[in-house]
């Protein structure tokens, strides 16, 4: 969580190589002659949009803004950055929340955001063809009058866009049983950092060669740009209903998660929220959840009429039996809907009780639910911060929300350090420090904490195939062995533990 900014000196090599910063004016000229002049952005107030992303506490300015209109634009501006050894950091709708559209300070921040055609649906085939700046929701809505679907689902659906769902390999809600987006992805076409052309991946059930489609989804924009997107639809289900269940204990609700897959029960959708959470939810969208419970969850069956009866029996079952106070079955799919609306807008929600928040993405096993929450609450008293917890708690994944106000700089540190316990509480009970939101600038020191020297240089062995000069969203999710020898110096002096790989240092 914490930056720890690093020299250029002491960086990666293929990084101090550009070490220099460009001539703004020089690059500028370079990219009039690949694109029209309303075409580039370089004034201070035009730059300032394009900051950040959705991780606001941290805020960059590029070199100047391109927004290319077609792929040969892309192409040009790829090749000419690379010609001045000039880094590039695409960007879509900006909705990420790791940074991993944070702009570089001596680079060209290449806004993808005119691409959004839909450019093929075939129902028959059950695929979509889409540039990378299609809206999600915007998918479904196209598919919808053929009965179908594209099943992922992030709560920013509405605006976030379909490549930097590919870039961050993004969930949702009904990622339990539907997948991730690598898992309703069939290909993607882009170009490589020196402006050639790429694909990986094909409509035909099994492509030949290496399983490069899998690298490229949640890569976050340092292997590729990528630029049109294949996906899958699915028939949407005849009849979805959802379960409210409320319970007295956390630790309840948690127990109550891992009872549900056990019991061989797959979910469209199991959600999890803490009592601040749901509290900060209902007075925004008044979904009609229970303020009394200590945590509900949200389970969603869906199929055939006869398929989500006998389904919603069994869930209402177990949930009995793990000690549910209320369980509540949505009557109709208005109540539904209004269910997950609650979930959908838990962000903006906590944005109205708090200045600032920071949303956390990690991973831990399901039966670990109710131990990382009780950590949390110890971390809550440690840090003097408040925090809401909300989980796809299905598939492990959680968010909480830590409340604070960036204006106060002792604030945003004990931020940085309650995010960074949770990612590394995480990686101690089983997990992982990113489900979905990606590690961008956010995560480059958990990153040193779950993984070792020689597994950080593998991934930047892949890297440097794909990209060997760097230029590629640079300084992003893989950490330089100096920063993590810094940042595990600095745990050291914190009193915590020092991180097994960090003891040569």
């Amino acid at each position: 969580m914490s930056l720890i900014r690093t020299e250029p000196s002491e960086d990666r090599p293929e990084r101090a190589a550009h070490a220099g910063r460009p001539d703004a004016a020089a690059v500028l000229a370079r990219l009039r002659e690949v694109l029209p002049a309303h075409a580039l952005l370089s004034r201070r107030g035009e730059l300032t949009p394009y900051e950040c992303d959705g991780l606001t506490a941290y805020r960059e300015r590029p070199l100047l803004v391109a927004l290319p209109e077609t792929e040969a634009q892309v192409a040009a501006v790829l090749k000419a950055c690379h010609a001045m050894g000039v880094p590039v950091v695409a960007r879509g709708a900006g909705t990420g929340l790791s940074g991993g559209a944070m702009p570089h300070r001596d680079g060209v921040t290449l806004s993808l955001a005119k691409f959004s055609r839909i450019l093929r649906l075939d129902a028959e085939a059950g695929l979509a063809v889409v540039q990378c700046g299609v809206r999600n929701l915007a998918i479904s809505e196209a598919a919808a009058p053929h009965g179908l679907y594209y099943a992922p689902d992030p709560s920013s659906q509405i605006a976030c866009t379909i490549g930097g769902n590919v870039a961050e390999n993004s969930g949702g809600v009904h990622c339990l049983k539907y997948g991730l987006t690598l898992h309703n992805v069939l290909k993607v076409r882009g170009f490589t950092a020196e402006g050639e052309p790429v694909e990986f991946g094909g409509e035909a059930p099994d492509m030949p060669g290496l399983d490069l489609l899998s690298v490229v989804v949640g890569s976050e924009g340092m292997l590729a740009v990528i630029t049109e997107v294949t996906v899958k639809l699915v028939p949407k289900p005849q009849l979805a209903r959802c379960i409210m269940a409320s319970f007295p204990t956390v630790e309840a609700a948690g127990d109550a998660v891992a009872a549900v897959i056990a019991a061989g029960i797959i979910p469209a959708g199991l959600e999890m929220m803490d009592k601040p959470m749901t509290a900060a939810v209902e007075d925004y969208v008044h979904a009609g959840y229970d303020l009394d419970a200590a945590a509900i969850l949200l389970c969603e069956s869906d199929g055939t009429p006869e398929e989500v009866e006998e389904e919603i029996g069994r869930m209402s079952a177990v949930l009995t039996r793990c000690g549910a106070s209320r369980i509540e079955v949505s009557r109709d799919e208005a109540q539904r809907l209004r269910f997950w609306s609650g979930r959908k807008n838990a962000f903006p929600a906590s944005g109205r009780i708090s200045p600032d928040y920071m949303c956390m993405d990690s991973t831990i096993p399901r039966k670990r639910l109710a131990d990382i929450l009780r950590a949390i609450a110890e971390m809550e008293r440690k840090y003097q911060l408040r925090c809401c917890n909300v989980f796809h708690a299905g598939d492990g994944n959680l968010h909480p929300l830590i409340l604070f106000d960036a204006q106060d700089p002792d604030q945003l540190r004990r931020c940085e350090l309650f995010g960074a316990d949770i990612l590394e509480t995480s990686v101690a009970m089983g997990g992982t420090v990113t489900g979905e939101h990606g590690v961008g600038v956010e995560k480059l020191n958990s990153m040193c904490v779950q993984f070792s020297p020689a597994e950080r240089e593998t991934m930047l062995a892949l890297k440097t195939a794909f990209d060997p000069a760097g230029l590629l969203n640079p300084g992003k999710v893989i950490p330089t062995l100096h920063r993590c020898a810094e940042y595990g110096r600095l745990h050291v002096r914190r009193g915590l533990l020092p991180f097994p790989e960090l003891e040569r240092f």
